[in-house]
């Protein structure tokens, strides 16, 4: 997992703000096939918004943690329903500030 600091999830959620949900995780949960859509999304965007059904946030939180561990993405917010996870390009589109 990836650690940012305050600043940096800051400007990232500023960025974030105008994004449409990418990936949307429905009743069956965080599956392979959902996992295999995300990291393949990581690779074109580096900041993802990704909804998830239902109304159990603890499950929510497990699935954010769950991904960031996995992909090596680190998690920015956590809203409601709504998940925003970065994972850095290897040519860099987001110039994140220093502190």
């Amino acid at each position: 997992m990836l650690n940012l600091t305050s600043g940096q999830r800051r400007f990232l959620r500023a960025q974030a703000h105008s994004l449409s949900p990418v990936i949307l995780i429905g009743d069956a949960g965080l599956t392979a096939g959902v996992m295999k859509e995300i990291e393949h999304s990581l690779n074109s965007h580096e900041l993802l918004k990704i909804k998830v059904a239902g109304n159990d946030r603890g499950l929510r939180e497990n699935m954010l943690t769950e991904i960031c561990t996995v992909l090596e993405t680190a998690p920015v917010q956590h809203i409601g329903k709504t998940l925003v996870i970065y994972k850095p390009a290897k040519k860099p589109r987001l110039i994140l500030p220093k502190s």
